[in-house]
């Protein structure tokens, strides 16, 4: 599966702006990143806290011959993300549930993924936030970011670029496996 990246300076959210493309182009599937979210969601319709030099991107694919749960595509989109983190950050990154990755008992990245139907089809959109230079403050739920982590400047374009190719190889072989299961 191959996705056309598509690249804003600010945009309300990324997943928001794969409806509209979805809506208004023939594109089956995409990846919009922006530099700036103002209106980032996250789960249970809280907002997603957006700060530039972070990560924002969404990917959305039409849905096909496929009848995993939205909880296993969560789990498998996790799992996409936490192999790039790893890249950068080698000690122990844990998957909680619903949709988060932790370091050190710290969230650094959120997934939000909406099934949206359009046109009689069905479409994917995975929303990912990453903390790559700032860390959100949030009542009640310690943040962390890269730098912090790391202490280097990660090259925010190889990140994009690194995601979307682990994403191009691994998300239809990784459908077909779960399939396999359900």
């Amino acid at each position: 599966m191959k996705f056309k990246k598509l690249k804003f300076k600010k945009v309300k959210s990324t997943n928001d702006t794969a409806i509209r493309i979805i809506k208004s182009s023939n594109l089956k599937s995409g990846m919009i990143v922006s530099d700036i979210q103002i209106g980032g969601k996250g789960q249970h319709g809280n907002k997603w806290a957006s700060y530039k030099g972070n990560l924002f991107v969404s990917f959305f694919h039409e849905l096909k011959y496929t009848n995993i749960s939205l909880a296993a595509l969560t789990k498998i989109n996790c799992l996409l993300v936490k192999k790039i983190l790893n890249n950068y950050y080698k000690k122990k990154i844990i998957f909680k549930k619903p949709n988060d990755l932790l370091i050190n008992k710290k969230k650094i990245s959120g997934i939000l993924q909406e099934i949206i139907p359009i046109f009689d089809k069905k479409f994917l959109i995975i929303g990912i936030g990453i903390n790559l230079v700032k860390s959100p403050k949030i009542k009640n739920y310690p943040t962390t970011n890269l730098l912090e982590l790391t202490n280097k400047h990660i090259n925010k374009s190889n990140f994009e670029n690194e995601l979307k190719v682990i994403f191009e190889k691994n998300l239809t072989r990784m459908y077909k496996i779960s399939n396999k299961f359900n």
